[in-house]
């Protein structure tokens, strides 16, 4: 037993130095260099700042007439929108699935998961969005953000929904609610642990996008937070210590909801995982 204690121990030891290897140390470096000038920051060490740098977050903010701010504002309406749509249409999705059994469910569920292991192309992709005028478009950038995570979104939702009894469905019925009603009103609401944890991931999915924006969104009136990277680098000179300051800026947000939604995330995904 005093063996196992040990042993147990020691397993717990690697990992913890290796989460701060792995995890912290990066973000420790990214925070240093933040705070430096821009001729310590160019040497990408580890070592204190010679002096505290706080006005290079000032002009990150500043920098090419706000674009940070803009972009800002730019990456809140892309996820919220997204989210909004994402979670209407995954929910529904994962309750008709998980309710009916014939054939056509089948192949519906088949589509949908396939889109977790099919890659988006890109080029027809733009073609489609284009011949119906919504390529560079806020609705446009949505739709593709709602499509690449509907597939996992689903998939939380459906399994989900097993813990449900259908007896609920069937007094609803009963009391003469529609379809509708009986899925707001009634459904939607039990599913609040999966749809937190859904809401909490794919917030943090989109609002981290860099590569769907960049193709499907570009334009310098729309750019989003993670092309405001592109501010701070070029081909020949780059300021390390605005783009650190920049990157701590944007992990802000999502960093917030990890801290407060951590334990939502977890029991969404188990209790869908293990009950389903």
């Amino acid at each position: 037993m005093r063996l196992k204690g040990t042993k147990r121990i020691t397993l717990e030891t690697i990992a913890v130095i290796l989460s701060i290897v792995i995890f912290w140390v990066p973000f420790f470096f990214v925070i240093l260099n933040s705070l430096k000038n821009k001729t310590d920051a160019a040497l990408l060490d580890l070592s204190w700042p010679s002096s505290i740098q706080w006005s290079n977050y000032t002009e990150v903010l500043t920098a090419q007439d706000h674009m940070v701010i803009r972009s800002f504002i730019n990456s809140t309406l892309i996820t919220l929108l997204s989210i909004v749509v994402l979670i209407i249409v995954s929910a529904m999705t994962g309750y008709v699935l998980q309710r009916r059994n014939d054939r056509w469910s089948g192949i519906i569920q088949f589509l949908v998961m396939a889109g977790l292991m099919i890659p988006p192309a890109v080029v027809p992709t733009i073609w489609v969005l284009d011949s119906i005028h919504l390529f560079k478009t806020m609705t446009g950038i949505v739709l593709v953000e709602v499509a690449l995570g509907i597939s996992f979104a689903v998939m939380l939702f459906r399994s989900f929904m097993a813990t449900i009894p259908r007896e609920i469905d069937e007094a609803a019925v009963v009391d003469g609610c529609g379809s509708l009603r009986m899925f707001f009103q009634i459904i939607f609401p039990l599913l609040m642990p999966v749809t937190s944890t859904v809401v909490v991931l794919s917030s943090v999915g989109i609002y981290n996008d860099f590569v769907n924006p960049l193709y499907f969104f570009p334009g310098a009136k729309n750019a989003t937070i993670q092309l405001t990277l592109y501010n701070f680098t070029s081909m020949y000179n780059t300021s390390w210590n605005l783009l650190f300051a920049d990157i701590i800026l944007i992990s802000i947000p999502p960093l917030i909801l990890f801290i407060f939604f951590n334990k939502r995330i977890v029991a969404g995904m188990t209790a869908g995982a293990v009950k389903g």
